[in-house]
């Protein structure tokens, strides 16, 4: 009775809310995408429980950046893309454009070479499993309206409960699991353990991300009546991605550190955990990291002709038919082939595609935020909206954290310190 009395008074509510839901939640947790998944794989194995407490301080980061991108999307009406380009002209959003180009293509291809592990996995041929996802992704994209696609990523979003299952086959310590999550628990001053905590906060705070939720709003249309809802979404949407990540690093950390196996890439950890966690877990494991890498084959390449579209003035809806958006579905696809070409070659260095990927994600960053806080300042274009004083020393404090982590980890890598 109690519950129907509070489901009938709060009923509108509720309705505007499942309207608006979407945006945040998917970025969010496309944000662990094939790459994430390694990190916290690796993290897991290399320092078990330990670099958890991290996981609470990645949330409140990718709430806080994704919120504004929200407020800027709903209360502006545009992306991020057309803000610069009209504010400071199409040099700058030339230049912003091919580096993030650049930048989420080795991220792409990062996906792709995640379809190769688990093929390898699962004992398939590589090539179709790639022709396959290409394949469906063009499906995906070109056919479906945008309510449609939505549907299917929320699918995706379910499939990451596999690491879920994966840990608890694990037979994890759960009490020191969840101590770790507010309690740093083995916490030293090594290179490597900070090296890996800043790579946590590294790997689910993008560029590209930024640019997606603005974009991905625009696309669903969410006026301003909804805007406070959306807000909320941010905030559930990085709880529900990080979540997902506590279980990513208990699954290694109750099977491969307890044992003392050492982890050399992400993308062993489903055959590694096998012999201690069980056939099923391995399987699943395996599967979530095939889910997560076509969620950022898909939702990466999106975001790269969302930005062209707002940089450069052309149609950029998933509503849009074919026929009307021929640069912005064909530049979809574009990206799809030269990935999947590239992950194929056997003569390239993927190590290298990510250290550059991440040295350009690392040196976008802070223009990313410089633009985000100049917008969400800005009287003229968010009116009452702008940020308060006290909401604003905490975003700047944030977007100073991230850019130090990014630009710590390109450093890192040039100077091998």
């Amino acid at each position: 009775m109690f519950i129907k009395q509070a489901l009938e008074k709060h009923y509108k509510r509720i309705i505007i809310f499942l309207g608006v839901f979407g945006p945040a939640t998917i970025t969010a947790i496309s944000d662990n995408d094939a790459a994430g998944v390694a990190t916290y794989s690796l993290a897991g194995a290399q320092f078990g429980y330990s670099l958890l407490f991290i996981l609470l301080i990645v949330t409140i980061l990718l709430a806080m950046t994704q919120e504004m991108g929200v407020r800027i999307a709903i209360v502006a009406r545009k992306g991020l893309g057309d803000i610069i380009r009209e504010r400071y002209g199409v040099n700058i959003s030339l230049l912003v454009f091919l580096c993030l180009f650049v930048a989420n293509m080795g991220t792409i291809v990062a996906n792709f070479s995640a379809l190769k592990a688990v093929s390898s996995m699962f004992e398939y041929p590589v090539i179709p499993i790639i022709l396959s996802v290409i394949i469906f992704s063009a499906i995906f994209i070109t056919k479906g309206n945008y309510q449609t696609n939505q549907k299917l990523f929320f699918v995706g979003i379910i499939l990451y409960f596999s690491y879920v299952i994966s840990a608890v086959k694990g037979n994890p310590d759960w009490g020191r699991a969840f101590t770790s999550l507010v309690v740093p628990t083995g916490f030293t001053y090594s290179k490597e353990f900070i090296l890996s905590a800043i790579a946590v906060v590294g790997t689910t705070i993008t560029p590209w991300g930024q640019f997606f939720i603005q974009s991905y709003v625009n696309d669903k249309k969410i006026i301003l009546e909804g805007l406070r809802y959306s807000q909320f979404e941010t905030y559930f949407g990085a709880l529900l991605t990080n979540f997902f990540s506590f279980f990513m690093v208990v699954a290694t950390a109750s099977t491969l550190f307890i044992h003392s196996i050492p982890l050399i890439s992400g993308e062993q950890a489903a055959l590694a955990i096998r012999p201690f966690a069980g056939e099923l877990a391995s399987v699943l494991f395996g599967l979530g990291l095939l889910n997560a890498a076509i969620m950022g084959i898909i939702i990466v390449s999106l975001t790269t002709t969302y930005i062209f579209g707002e940089f450069f003035g052309v149609e950029r809806s998933l509503d849009v038919p074919y026929e009307r958006g021929k640069a912005f579905y064909g530049l979809f696809f574009v990206q799809l082939i030269i990935a999947a070409f590239i992950s194929l070659l056997p003569f390239i260095s993927l190590f290298k595609i990510v250290f550059i990927t991440q040295a350009i994600n690392g040196a976008l960053l802070p223009l990313v935020f410089f633009f985000l806080l100049k917008i969400t300042n800005n009287k003229e274009i968010m009116g009452e909206h702008i940020n308060n004083k006290y909401y604003n020393y905490f975003a700047v404090t944030s977007s100073v954290l991230i850019v130090i982590a990014s630009i710590f980890i390109v450093l890192t890598a040039i100077f091998n310190i």
